[in-house]
């Protein structure tokens, strides 16, 4: 069970200041806990904070951080059972998604403790011509300062420690704005952080109000804006940010090609994992799935019969699979979509019924491209099926989006693994397997709407940090 109260996290300290924030279990819609809320004066004194903290931070040996790190490992798993049901209630994540999660985390923070000691540099031959005789010249790796970090709702816990970890790896103190919809996980890493001898200042996680985090993007003595959410708010946020650098990670409508010689039996169970695990509430989660016309009418029948099956509900019960979505008014509008595809001309297979924040995960075919459910992004337990005959279409059909994270491709041809890879214009491709399938160290990112730079510890850490050269001259005698 979670607490009666929550504070958050000052300059490394934990404040009581006050229980302004609600937080409610998304599938009862009850009361779960409350949570101190900062102001713009709370904000301001934690980003003072790290700047003075900047300096002692850098100074800290990387064994010194990566003991920090490590500590964090430990004492995520022996919270990992109230770390899974904090998720649950919270976020209203189904339990066993919500173990992968905690899992994720784990591995997020021993990642960067490993990469913690491997930053380095390198020894570069400035001898390039005969004017450069003499020269010599190598360069390493700084922090690039105080940062500030917005996380989002639909995965609290990996997704704050994504920005935390590879910034601890490197020294950066940080600021931290979890979602006000799931804050817990966040301020329980800030407990655990608090346990560490961290320099004063190295961190302050502050629940606050949309309209109080101004200064989250504006103050100038932030160095990187690192931003999780949707792709209206993270495009504004970076037309305000000013000089300092910005990593943005948003939203996607991810497609999935089956080709022809798929493994049916493997697909059907990857398709309907990618589409509806966390139900549906991921930015590669599978909405568009393009099938090959020789397979089309058998897999539809597998994937419908597979949907059907799975189980709405309570996210404690074990069984469930499909838990509530962040709020009644986002199954509201996705439900909205759904109707609209169908009088638009679309096919529904399975699904479509709500019950409050509750909707069953859903299929569809044959819905005109320019419909919602296929140019936007659903973030909810519903893919659109469409038909192909020849590859090209089918690449040139997952490029037609404004959007471009990941995509997924189900074939055992070798050059079309290669095409797809040279052609998708989207931030990774995965082969055999659906978009949504991550693993931590890799880069993630995308590209048109869905952001820009990557996560993935290493490739966060390169952000986080600047290339400082160093030239020596040896005079000629």
């Amino acid at each position: 069970m979670l607490q009666s109260s929550y504070p958050y996290y000052l300059a490394n300290r934990a404040v009581a200041a006050n229980e302004d924030l609600e937080v409610t279990d998304k599938f009862t819609g009850q009361l779960a806990t409350r949570v101190a809320l900062a102001a713009s004066s709370e904000i301001d004194a934690g980003i003072a904070a790290a700047v003075e903290a900047a300096d002692p931070l850098r100074r800290m040996a990387p064994y010194e951080r990566q003991a920090v790190l490590y500590h964090c490992v430990k004492r995520f798993e022996e919270r990992y059972d109230e770390l899974a049901m904090t998720l649950c209630i919270e976020a209203g994540k189904p339990i066993r998604d919500s173990r992968g999660e905690v899992t994720r985390l784990i591995d997020t923070f021993r990642v960067a403790a490993e990469e913690s000691v491997r930053l380095g540099g390198e020894i570069m031959n400035l001898e390039i011509s005969p004017r450069a005789r003499g020269y010599r010249g190598m360069w390493k790796r700084v922090p690039i300062g105080p940062c500030s970090f917005i996380s989002p709702f639909n995965f609290p816990l990996n997704l704050t420690a994504h920005k935390v970890a590879p910034a601890l790896a490197v020294g950066c103190p940080f600021v931290l704005k979890p979602a006000s919809r799931t804050p817990i996980g966040a301020l329980i890493i800030g407990e655990v952080l608090a346990e560490t001898d961290l320099p004063a200042g190295a961190f302050s996680v502050l629940p606050c109000r949309r309209d109080g985090a101004e200064l989250f993007t504006t103050d100038e003595r932030l160095k990187l804006l690192s931003f999780t959410g949707s792709p209206g708010v993270g495009w504004a946020l970076k037309a305000q940010a000013g000089k300092k650098k910005v990593v943005l990670e948003l939203g996607g409508n991810a497609a999935c090609v089956v080709d022809e010689d798929a493994d049916l039996d493997d697909a059907v169970e990857r398709l309907v994992f990618g589409a509806f695990y966390q139900s549906g509430q991921s930015c590669i989660g599978v909405q568009r799935i393009l099938i090959h016309a020789s397979i089309y009418d058998e897999l539809r029948e597998r994937l419908v019969a597979a949907t059907a099956a799975l189980v709405t509900g309570d996210p404690k019960d074990e069984a469930t699979f499909i838990g509530p979505m962040i709020s009644e008014k986002e199954a509201q509008r996705l439900a909205g979509w759904i109707d609209e595809a169908v009088a638009a001309g679309g096919k529904l297979l399975c699904g479509g019924q709500r019950d409050g924040a509750l909707l069953q995960a859903t299929l569809l075919e044959n819905v005109p491209l320019d419909q919602a459910v296929c140019t936007q992004e659903a973030f909810g337990p519903v893919a659109v099926l469409s038909e192909f005959s020849e590859f090209d279409e089918a690449l040139a059909q997952v490029n037609d989006s404004t959007f471009g994270l990941q995509a997924g491709i189900f074939t055992r041809d070798l050059y079309k693994m290669q095409q797809a890879w040279d052609e998708l214009d989207v931030g990774g491709v995965v082969i055999g397997d659906v978009p949504s399938w991550r693993v931590d160290n890799m880069p993630y990112g995308g590209v048109k709407d869905s952001g820009l730079g990557r996560e993935g510890v290493r490739f966060a850490m390169e952000d986080m940090t600047e290339p400082r050269l160093l030239v020596i001259r040896t005079p000629q005698s």
